[in-house]
């Protein structure tokens, strides 16, 4: 079957007209920008990770009164507690206030929100996608997606996850190669750092493993991306980065200036934002941060919460150098236009390409 064929049969169960997922990103996918995209054909998502049970059923209210095609929500699975080390992050501490913003002491304690409660919220939303992220959801709720006739979208980063994902009972998998901006989706932390698989490599390989659908992610924000991945055998694509710059996303202007001037080298893969690896811009603070004169980062969420205060400030303050300013390799592809617009153009490239 031919590659734009294919990805229109899937896509066509969610009411698609061309197979391009926006990817879930905490923090940056507001309603809005997943309205534009779903209403030029797409599908929206919304990055649930910070939000409350409220705060995820006024987004999803907030989506439909905007459109009505498709979207997922998408949670992180939780790690388990981290070993704590006050004496370090003490040092993490001094180390920030060098950044301009005082930590307090307590800012490591913050912990994760109620996941099961935010599943029940998002079960009960009824969205068409649901997508897991740093793990496999727990068979109870994999049962409850079932039941309600949710699609159990599940996130790997290797041959093996994808495997396991298909074996627990994921409706599809999407395949994120080590290009992609922002958190790694790997399940096992300590196997991070040796699983940085590029998605020309990691792709093929998964589709060959499994039988389930497989949506591609990293490195997209074309049609020239496009094309190849369904060229591949991905039967959809997820792309984030690249709609990072429209108006709808509404991230600082210091972050989307920074983003449409980078260039493939110009991003790194750390852990100093939240304690879990993610590829960002190379900002001040990231090439300082992984320098051997900066303390390790504390594992996550200890991490995050120590950042929060430099992040925040930042982002209000519209500086680069202290923004979590995630990015992907092809970050420099990305275009400052309507989401719609954009959506469109890169998939009339893309058919143009495949034809």
């Amino acid at each position: 079957m031919k590659p734009i064929q294919r990805s229109l049969d899937y896509v066509s169960r969610y009411g698609m007209s061309n197979p391009i997922f926006l990817a879930p990103m905490a923090g940056a996918c507001p309603a809005k920008l997943s309205a534009e995209v779903a209403n030029a054909g797409g599908a929206g998502s919304c990055g649930a990770l910070l939000m409350s049970p409220s705060q995820i059923e006024a987004w999803a209210a907030d989506f439909r009164a905007a459109s009505d095609g498709a979207f997922q929500f998408n949670l992180w699975v939780p790690d388990a507690d981290p070993i704590r080390d006050p004496d370090h992050e003490a040092k993490v501490r001094e180390y920030l206030c060098t950044w301009g913003s005082d930590v307090p002491a307590d800012a490591g304690d913050a912990k994760p929100l109620d996941f099961a409660e935010q599943c029940a919220a998002i079960i009960a939303t009824k969205p068409p996608i649901f997508s897991s992220v740093m793990g496999l959801f727990p068979p109870n709720i994999a049962a409850d997606l079932k039941a309600s006739g949710i699609d159990w979208l599940a996130s790997v980063t290797s041959v093996d996850e994808a495997r396991q994902a298909e074996a627990a009972g994921a409706d599809a998998i999407l395949v994120q190669g080590m290009e992609a901006g922002g958190h790694r989706a790997y399940f096992d932390p300590i196997d991070a750092n040796d699983r940085l698989i590029g998605l020309v490599s990691l792709l093929p390989a998964v589709i060959d493993a499994v039988k389930l659908p497989v949506i591609a992610a990293g490195g997209i924000s074309d049609g020239r991306g496009v094309a190849a991945a369904l060229c591949l055998g991905a039967s959809a694509v997820a792309i984030g980065t690249g709609f990072l710059r429209t108006p709808e996303a509404g991230i600082p202007s210091a972050w989307a200036d920074g983003i449409g001037a980078s260039t493939p080298e110009d991003t790194i893969i750390s852990k100093i934002f939240s304690g879990r690896l993610g590829r960002s811009l190379a900002t001040d603070y990231a090439r300082a941060a992984t320098s051997v004169d900066a303390p390790n980062p504390a594992p996550y969420p200890v991490q995050r919460g120590l950042t929060q205060t430099m992040r925040t400030d930042g982002a209000k303050q519209n500086e680069l150098a202290r923004i979590q300013a995630w990015a992907g390799q092809s970050s420099g592809l990305a275009k400052a236009e309507p989401a719609g617009a954009l959506l469109k153009s890169i998939w009339q490239d893309a058919t143009s390409l495949l034809d």
